[in-house]
């Protein structure tokens, strides 16, 4: 088995932007939107199979294109290969370099991409990573981290910065189980071992709640709101009907709304809980941008109350009503109720009866409005 002329250069390896490149026979360069560059081949290992039964193809990491040159790179992927053409998984067999923690990380986070709903969240997974593990262990070998080495990162943070020390740990978690999943670590992953041994000092949080207004007073602001001719004013008022989340409304498509069966169906991937969602359309809400409503509730000088609360304060209202069950109020808002066992049985999401229910919060909401 000979190698080829590749398809890159020394140049390109310096210069390709972010993205994977083939330089053929199954040897990539992959750079990271960061900058940071490092070989990877794939191969397929002969008479194998994956869990699926098909061919094994595995991907294995060369190291850092800043320390293995492009020639190298082609020589260790050719030994990769050719093991894997006799049938040796080059995993378990190779005198493969041990890859460090950061570029675990780094390849995870592109594998995971395409999973994430928003591009943001994949680039925040990658962010806590590099400000608060990669200084401390990003360039040790994975098979060399064990409770010490994740005490030495989540211990400074733990109780100043609590809720990204959990996002944090479980990141380095998810890294470590790729890692042993590739043959680079064995035994328990160490923070779940901390974890269960309570190490970490217990942190008490106190739950924070959205700012909501007194249901009292939703008329007489839904009445000022009739005045407004912006289009933040037309989805707020909505929103206040619906008792909707904010990216509900601002992410809502005209497919999504059947006049003639005066439904909004909400699709499960705008749903918080990943489930599809159906509003009855109450007649005012048939006739009738996050911070731009926000700034529409500061000009109109209403403090102290989020676009979130008016969900609150239809929960607090529906409270209210002497004939109104919890469970019709909490469908309503699309939570999820009662017990697993229990919602197993419960098959229908009582859309007539809270159909009901929302045409009563709709006329409550409009009877102070002197124009409906």
């Amino acid at each position: 088995m000979s190698y080829q002329s590749g398809k890159l250069t020394k140049n390109l390896v310096r210069t390709l932007g972010a993205g994977r490149h083939s330089d053929g026979n199954g040897l990539y360069l992959v750079v990271d939107p960061s900058g940071a560059r490092r070989w990877i081949v794939r191969v397929t290992v002969k008479g194998q199979r994956n869990r699926e039964g098909k061919p094994l193809r595995t991907d294995f990491g060369l190291g850092g294109a800043d320390i293995v040159t492009l020639n190298q790179a082609r020589d260790r992927a050719l030994e990769y290969r050719r093991m894997a053409k006799q049938g040796i998984n080059p995993r378990f067999n190779g005198r493969q370099e041990i890859p460090c923690f950061e570029d675990i990380a780094r390849q995870v986070h592109i594998e995971r991409l395409p999973t994430w709903k928003n591009p943001k969240h994949g680039q925040q997974w990658i962010n806590t990573l590099a400000e608060y593990a990669f200084p401390k262990v990003g360039r040790l070998p994975v098979s060399e981290i064990g409770q010490p080495e994740v005490l030495q990162v989540l211990l400074p943070v733990w109780t100043t910065k609590h809720e990204t020390a959990k996002r944090l740990a479980q990141r380095m978690k998810s890294v470590l189980d790729v890692a042993k999943s590739k043959g680079f670590r064995e035994g328990e992953n160490p923070v779940t071992t901390i974890r269960d041994a309570r190490v970490l000092p217990t942190v008490k949080q106190k739950v924070l709640h959205h700012k909501a207004m007194r249901w009292q007073d939703v008329p007489d602001f839904y009445a000022e709101l009739t005045t407004k001719d912006a289009t933040a004013a037309k989805a707020l008022m909505f929103t206040c009907l619906t008792a909707s989340r904010t990216s509900e409304v601002l992410k809502a498509r005209w497919e999504e709304f059947d006049f003639d069966e005066q439904l909004w169906t909400v699709p499960p991937e705008r749903m918080k809980a990943d489930k599809a969602h159906r509003v009855p359309l109450t007649p005012q809400m048939i006739a009738m941008s996050n911070m731009a409503m926000l700034m529409l509730l500061r000009r109109m000088k209403v403090e102290g109350v989020t676009v979130h609360g008016f969900r609150s304060a239809f929960r607090d209202w529906a409270s209210e009503q002497p004939d109104v069950s919890r469970e019709i109020a909490e469908l309503s808002l699309a939570h999820t109720v009662g017990s697993e066992v229990e919602r197993a049985y419960a098959r229908s999401d009582l859309l007539e009866r809270r159909r009901q229910l929302m045409e009563r919060w709709s006329g409550y909401v409009v009877s102070n409005n002197p124009y409906r």
